[in-house]
């Protein structure tokens, strides 16, 4: 991944409701979801959510594909990979291996982050909200 290909998706990752959004294609696998439903599940009204899956195609992150009269859009593994590979590839003084995490493996970087080294599922943080309630904190902020 180029620098101007991580700073785009950086870019685009850097607000709430796109954030969401892609988390929530993320969860929904490789089948993605209709534009509907990703609206009805995050509470977006359709132009907003069309804006931020617009931004969000623009970096690369999601693709779109259409089935009948809906709009599928489906999170790009790859890219999204890619821009892990590309944050960590100097970790640890260019030994990975040395951090005992790989790339794409959350369990392992939240078990190391909460100070774990056991084969336990750690416990989710506190700073991450579960997508369900998203829809709920974003109408709470200012």
């Amino acid at each position: 991944m180029e620098k101007s290909d991580a700073l785009a998706a950086l870019a685009a990752l850097a607000h709430e409701s796109r954030l969401d959004v892609f988390r929530l294609l993320v969860q929904a696998g490789a089948d993605g979801l209709p534009a509907g439903k990703i609206a009805e599940q995050l509470g977006l009204p359709s132009a907003t959510l069309s804006f931020h899956l617009n931004n969000l195609k623009q970096a690369d992150l999601v693709t779109c594909r259409r089935e009948s009269r809906s709009l599928i859009y489906a999170a790009r593994y790859a890219v999204m990979n890619g821009l892990l590979a590309y944050l960590t590839e100097n970790c640890c003084q260019g030994d990975p291996a040395a951090c005992g995490v790989t790339v794409c493996d959350p369990v392992a970087i939240v078990a190391l982050e909460n100070g774990r080294t056991t084969g336990r599922s750690p416990k989710p943080r506190a700073a991450s909200l579960p997508l369900e309630n998203a829809a709920r904190t974003r109408g709470k902020r200012a």
